[in-house]
């Protein structure tokens, strides 16, 4: 597959996955960690797209307490291109910034945004959708969103209204809305024309620029005045400086849902069903289930241990390296061991996790975080 010159994958890894604790921590999050096969998660996520796009033209946006770990997982990768937050400011000002950048650097570059935690069944599906959406990006002043068809009333997406099929497959984008309630989200999938957000998006370095500087002026102008100074001692302090200023909104609330508001063909917005099987892998219940849907392992138990013992359970998932595991008259439930951490949870009830998280840092028990 011939790699396109203008297409530069910007890869936001900045998160602290908190609802992977107590494996997820601050200097290991969970695009750090090897959840499915021996790659982490974010070498998949590079290793998928290294087709599509030389290293050189890569981008990571993450901070500070992961950037040594990402550099060393990526060693191809330009260092000066691994670009650490001072302070977390969610997704517009992130891709904002590589946007600004790359406007620069590329007046023709087409930015792919894609999140360093997904996984992907279909790699070569996955590419030849990400092609043909290069294409609509660069063709105009178009955003390109890969929609995932909805198999079930999930609460924990944005959800995507598609509306008149345009050319080349996709579809013209009516609205957003982000995380229904159950009654709306069962609504939306009963309808038939309704994807969820999974969270990539193409655009030209010059759409993103522009609709910034329309929707999101105040932050437009901090991250220009960033970017004027990239590859200059001035700015690490530029950036440390200006990029807290920026406001703390994520690129669907500054520029996707006032832009669909204009209209089905005013926005430009498109949405690419994306058939290549993907899961965003976002709790420990939805790891289980990942992997149970691969497994032929009795009774749904995934258990990681140096011995197995089950009777009489089913629904497990247990992570206890070097121990040997016995479960007896149980199911359903989520235990992970680490050396200073134990969690012990039930799948329907591993979306709390995060709550542990915040929890130790009101306490300001950081060792554990």
């Amino acid at each position: 597959m011939a790699k396109n010159s203008n297409f530069y994958p910007v890869i936001l890894a900045g998160g602290r996955g908190t609802r992977f604790w107590p494996l997820s921590r601050k200097k290991r999050a969970k695009q750090l960690l090897a959840l499915d096969g021996k790659q982490t998660m974010i070498q998949q996520t590079v290793a998928r797209l290294l087709p599509l796009a030389a290293p050189k033209r890569f981008w990571i946006i993450t901070n500070e307490d992961l950037r040594s770990a990402i550099l060393k997982q990526l060693p191809r990768l330009p260092k000066a291109q691994v670009l650490p937050e001072p302070v977390g400011r969610n997704t517009a000002p992130a891709i904002g910034l590589a946007a600004f950048l790359l406007s620069r650097e590329n007046p023709d570059a087409v930015i792919g945004m894609f999140p360093s935690d997904h996984v992907i069944a279909d790699e070569k599906g996955y590419r030849a959708t990400i092609e043909r959406g290069v294409e609509i990006a660069a063709s105009g002043e178009n955003i390109v969103v890969l929609g995932i068809r909805p198999n079930r009333a999930e609460t924990g997406y944005g959800y995507i209204e598609a509306g008149s099929i345009a050319d080349g497959g996709a579809y013209r984008v009516r609205r957003f809305t982000e995380k229904p309630d159950a009654e709306k989200a069962a609504a939306f999938v009963a309808a038939g024309n309704y994807f969820w957000n999974s969270g990539m998006f193409l655009w030209s370095a010059r759409t993103l620029v522009n609709a910034l500087r329309e929707h999101l002026p105040r932050t437009a102008s901090l991250l220009e005045e960033i970017s004027a100074v990239f590859g200059t001692g001035k700015f690490a302090p530029t950036f440390r400086k200006l990029y807290p200023k920026c406001e703390n909104i994520s690129i669907d609330y500054a520029v996707l849902e006032p832009r669909s508001a204009k209209g089905e063909q005013a926005g430009k917005i498109f949405c690419l069903p994306a058939d290549f099987g993907w899961n965003d892998l976002g709790s420990w219940t939805a790891l289980h289930e990942h992997h149970m849907g691969k497994s032929s392992q009795a009774a749904g138990n995934l258990i990681h241990g140096a011995g197995v013992f089950a009777l009489n359970s089913s629904g497990n998932y247990v992570h206890a390296p070097g121990k040997f595991v016995a479960v007896i008259g149980v199911n359903d439930l989520v235990v992970v061991e680490t050396d200073d951490a134990l969690l012990i949870t039930t799948r329907q009830q591993a979306q709390d996790v995060g709550k542990v998280v915040r929890y130790l840092d009101e306490k300001k028990l950081h060792k554990l975080t």
